[in-house]
């Protein structure tokens, strides 16, 4: 269903700031968003009005929401830039073009929540731009990966030359773009495309369930996870160590995370096992 959360008490969600969009299903449940593609007919391809949609969606989430599953309807998480709005562009319309996916991208990255894409079929192109902007990515075995815009005589423009070498390393998104080479689901989860290889079918609700799960952390560490953690991956270690320090005693210092740290102190909290014991 087409559905737009509106809370007129909610800093995250000004009134009238998001138009509902038939390209994009947003579904509540309870503590998680889950936020689908809806072009199946066109394999979920990305219009510029699909884009804006799925920036307006992350930066208007109810503020009960801790998490979001980001999916496609029908056989395809998406199939990439919708190729029919391809228009001539000069060099200034095309940089703004490409900053306004951007700008889109960067909400569902540096969101107010983290993201767990459920990838399956095509993951190309813009689609891989977008699901790299994710936090988890979950792919069943129907999934596959590629950038056909080197033999398009196009570039990345989504964001793709900064988050799928971060991925899987600049030399195999080079050879994809070069060559044209495709990954299958299992070679994709071996390259770094997918942290969770699933059965087919089975993408939607593995990413639910670990959305859920995400969704029970305390929401100052799982800030810190999705806004700190990658910008101190990318800053020199005297001023990584500094951030992490800070970020540490914020997080630290919120009631929730006190309350918790009391109850595994008390022995009423869960302690880490082996999966094998889980």
């Amino acid at each position: 269903m087409n559905l737009v959360m509106h809370d007129n008490n909610n800093p995250r969600n000004p009134a009238n700031s998001m138009t509902p969009s038939p390209d994009l299903d947003i579904d509540i449940r309870g503590a998680v968003a889950v936020i689908r593609l809806n072009r199946p007919a066109k394999r979920n391809a990305l219009s510029d009005a699909l884009v804006l949609a799925v920036r307006d969606a992350f930066e208007n989430l109810p503020a009960t929401v801790r998490a979001a599953v980001l999916g496609g309807s029908g056989e395809h998480f998406c199939a990439g830039l919708d190729l029919s709005e391809l228009k001539e562009r000069d060099a200034g319309a095309g940089l703004h073009h490409s900053r306004m996916w951007h700008a889109a991208l960067e909400r569902v990255q540096y969101g107010p929540v983290p993201v767990v894409a459920a990838l399956h079929g095509a993951v190309v192109g813009g689609g891989l731009e977008l699901a790299a902007a994710c936090h988890i990515r979950v792919a069943d075995d129907t999934a596959f990966y590629a950038l056909p815009e080197g033999s398009r005589g196009i570039f990345v423009g989504g964001g793709g030359a900064v988050r799928i070498p971060r991925l899987i390393g600049a030399a195999r998104m080079t050879d994809m773009m070069l060559t044209g080479r495709v990954y299958n689901a299992e070679e994709g989860e071996r390259a770094g495309f997918a942290q969770y290889r699933v059965p087919a079918g089975q993408a939607f609700d593995k990413a639910l369930a670990l959305a859920q799960r995400v969704a029970e952390n305390a929401p100052l560490t799982n800030y810190a996870l999705v806004h700190a953690l990658p910008r101190i991956a990318e800053q020199p270690a005297d001023q990584g160590f500094l951030t992490e320090a800070l970020m540490a005693a914020i997080a630290q210092s919120a009631p929730e995370a006190k309350a918790r740290v009391r109850a595994f102190l008390e022995g009423r909290a869960d302690k880490v096992k082996k999966a094998s014991e889980t």
